[in-house]
């Protein structure tokens, strides 16, 4: 089974998951920053595949995807680097990114390679769902990895039971319909987008990202969704880390509560 089907299975509400860009800060820190984050706590991890012009993305994370190309980082690079992440590390493993990279890779490598590396889903905001439908949707589903999709405010519920219907581990709840960025509050507007899509009993647990950065708002996206992602504001105090072990565990920690 599916590890991220199997997390959500254990355990159904106050799931943390954290984004972090690979090759950011360093070139070769991917896999420490993995280990030392499954060592803190957190159950489901999403790996950034960096890009020359990501639009979805704040200027925290555009500005670590920046540093990790500068670093020399690529798709090639980073498979290898987690050639042997299984030996260690047991919590689901998602690659978040765009489809560009994984078109010049090539979409059958791309599904197969995160199969032998033991990735278990993927994300690429830039991806329509007809296309993905009429041409991925079998490559990933023959390889065991979920496509995860995203929704937002603007999202009607007819989409959302479509997306629902094809896509598999969870569905991503864009927030607000905004870049990523770390936000201290979650808005009354937010909340009534939370229970909306709640209401609809979906079969795919959700998950809210864009916003979350500390215990506060973890813990306010959990009363409306099985789990929240921190991005930015784990990436901003990766810049700043000068003991990365205890800085990364110290973050999670005080997410926790």
């Amino acid at each position: 089974m599916n590890r991220i089907d199997t997390l959500f299975q254990q355990k159904k509400n106050n799931v943390l998951s954290v984004y972090f860009t690979a090759g950011h800060p360093e070139l070769n820190s991917t896999a420490s920053i993995l280990g030392e984050l499954e060592a803190s706590g957190v159950e489901m991890v999403e790996i950034g595949m960096p890009f020359s012009d990501p639009l979805a993305d704040g200027p925290v994370i555009q500005d670590s995807s920046s540093k990790a190309l500068k670093n020399g980082m690529t798709l090639k690079l980073l498979f290898d680097q987690l050639k042997d992440i299984r030996k260690d590390v047991k919590i689901p493993l998602l690659l978040m990114g765009y489809i560009n990279p994984v078109l010049q890779y090539g979409v059958e490598n791309f599904c197969k390679k995160c199969r032998e590396t033991g990735i278990d889903g993927v994300i690429l905001p830039d991806l329509p769902m007809d296309i993905y439908e009429e041409s991925f949707r079998k490559c990933f589903e023959d390889n065991g990895v979920h496509f995860i999709f995203l929704i937002t405010p603007q999202t009607s519920d007819e989409r959302i039971r479509m997306i629902d219907s094809i896509s598999g581990g969870f569905i991503y709840m864009v927030s607000s319909a905004a870049t990523t960025g770390a936000k201290s509050t979650i808005a009354e507007k937010q909340i009534e987008y939370f229970n909306r899509v709640k209401a609809l009993n979906l079969k795919n647990p959700l998950v809210i990202g864009f916003g979350i950065s500390n215990h506060e708002t973890f813990a306010s996206a959990c009363r409306y969704a099985n789990g929240a992602i921190i991005g930015s504001a784990f990436v901003k105090m990766l810049d700043k880390a000068t003991d990365m072990k205890s800085d990364i565990r110290k973050f999670v920690k005080e997410v926790l509560g």
